[in-house]
């Protein structure tokens, strides 16, 4: 069954948050797709990967670097999923059908608490995912910017 969680971003922007989570999921062994609203957006997350921390970086490419299938962690805009990757981000107002959800064993909605239309796309998709008898989750971020589980 797919499990679907919700990230109520508040305190923090998704360029603050997304490498953070990306580094746990990848800490799994699982393969990652990252999708993401726009192919603009694709490519300055690809930079932001490579420079958010110092000391270390997160392997990863787009449709600009090539290799699809070699790399663990893919960023694009688009619905293909050539890494055969089993994690699913869904950034920056990207969307995915039910029947596509379904190839995916954990996807991670991460959305902007301060935008009505994120919000409304974010309940809209938990409506979905709920009626497609996945297994969802709601995280929030506390006032220190440490994620709570709602129940």
């Amino acid at each position: 069954m797919t499990r679907v969680d919700f990230y109520h971003l508040q305190k923090q922007t998704l360029d603050e948050v997304l490498p953070k989570l990306l580094s746990k999921a990848y800490e799994t062994g699982e393969k990652i797709i990252v999708k993401v609203g726009t192919v603009e957006r694709v490519e300055f997350l690809n930079s932001l990967l490579w420079t958010f921390n110092d000391e270390s970086f997160l392997p990863h490419g787009s449709k600009k670097d090539g290799f699809a299938e070699k790399q663990p962690i893919w960023l694009t805009a688009e619905t293909d999923n050539p890494n055969h990757a089993t994690f699913l981000f869904l950034v920056d107002g990207a969307e995915i059908e039910p029947k596509q959800a379904t190839g995916f064993s954990r996807i991670f909605n991460i959305f902007d608490g301060n935008s009505e239309e994120a919000l409304n796309q974010a309940r809209q998709l938990w409506k979905t995912c709920k009626d497609a008898g996945f297994e969802v989750n709601y995280w929030q971020q506390t006032e220190r910017g440490v994620w709570e589980h709602k129940v």
